[in-house]
């Protein structure tokens, strides 16, 4: 492993930028054409953006975007070499507004990771509009088990809650399930009382499921095939989907009159064959889930929930720590889709 920096001094003008020459360890892929070097090496803090804030890095989380954004394939990533990690928890190294140094914080959104270096080095320069401060009762590696995964997870259930699908609306499905994004929703909507059907293709994760929250498990067959019916019998009160594709589309035939499915995956593919009958006749809510672009009020805010009425129950079970040498094979199991619950980087060891 790469020596650590020093912590530099404390600047007061958050833009300001701390030239040292000492090195620290970050995950790198650079991308030429079709291939990809991707690994550990070396990196200097004045490799980093020159604005936004500087912080230590302690913990960082895999997501499926990471795994598009360090392979060329993914069309994801806007510079190379490029630091990937979508997210990030750590210590202010600087001042930032309302956020004196040494504050526990986390960062995620905007081009973290995509359009500039991420959370996979233990340095991060990130703009000030990603910074939240770590809930009350959450540690740093609390954080990134949730991370971006489970802050989609928890942006669907409010979505759900805000149009009117209730424990008692009848059940959830959640697809994806072992996901980043479905295993938190699982947990989440299982706290909250709601009755939770887990669909996965992983039948030796149906124990794994059970344990955190799922009522019952379908095979995600069930859901796989095109069908020709424009709607069938409903099952389902609402779904979180991670999935999209033909996978939405017959989630969608069989949901509750009134009833809402957030949708926040396209590993099924980004098209959507359906018909506009489970929308006008059943008044089926279609709800797109974003957690990149939004609001610092309400990214805040649903942090605050995250470590309240929305903090899931069994973080250890869904989390399981790494370091950085493990990541070139954690991504390519991402986007294999082998992973299972959260992959949580240790960026001190």
């Amino acid at each position: 492993m790469a020596q650590r920096i020093a912590m530099p001094t404390i600047a007061q003008d958050p833009t300001s930028v701390v030239v040292m020459t000492e090195t620290f360890a970050a995950f790198r892929a650079l991308t030429e054409g079709d291939a990809v070097d991707r690994g550990v090496v070396p990196m200097a803090v004045d490799e980093l953006p020159v604005d936004g804030v500087l912080v230590e890095v302690h913990w960082s989380s895999v997501n499926y975007k990471d795994g598009l954004a360090s392979t060329p394939t993914g069309k994801v990533a806007r510079i190379s070499p490029i630091v990937p990690g979508i997210d990030l928890a750590g210590v202010l190294v600087e001042d930032a507004p309302g956020m004196p140094a040494g504050t526990e914080v986390l960062a995620h959104g905007g081009p973290i990771g995509v359009a500039r270096h991420g959370g996979y080095a233990q340095y991060a320069r990130v703009p000030c509009d990603t910074l939240v401060p770590v809930p009350a009762g959450m540690t740093t590696r609390e954080t990134m088990i949730v991370g971006t995964g489970g802050f989609t997870a928890a942006l669907s259930v409010i979505a759900l809650q805000d149009h009117g699908v209730r424990p008692d609306s009848g059940p959830v499905l959640v697809t994806g399930a072992t996901g980043g994004v479905g295993s938190t929703a699982v947990d989440i909507l299982s706290n909250l009382g709601y009755e939770v059907v887990a669909s996965t293709g992983k039948s030796d994760a149906a124990d794994w499921l059970r344990d955190i929250g799922a009522a019952s498990i379908i095979d995600r067959a069930e859901l796989a095939e095109e069908g020709k019916r424009p709607l069938e019998s409903t099952i389902w009160a609402g779904a979180v989907d991670c999935v999209g594709g033909v996978t939405l589309a017959n989630v969608l035939k069989k949901i509750h009159y009134g009833g809402s499915v957030a949708a926040s995956g396209l590993t099924g593919g980004p098209g959507l064959a359906t018909t506009v009958l489970p929308f006008i006749l059943r008044g089926v809510n279609l709800l797109g889930i974003d957690s990149v672009e939004m609001s610092m009020d309400r990214r805040r805010q649903t942090w605050e929930r995250i470590g309240t009425d929305l903090k899931p129950s069994n973080l250890d079970a869904i989390g399981r720590t790494i370091g950085l040498g493990d990541l070139d094979g954690v991504l390519t199991d991402i986007l294999a889709g082998k992973a299972q619950g959260r992959s949580v980087v240790d960026l001190r060891a």
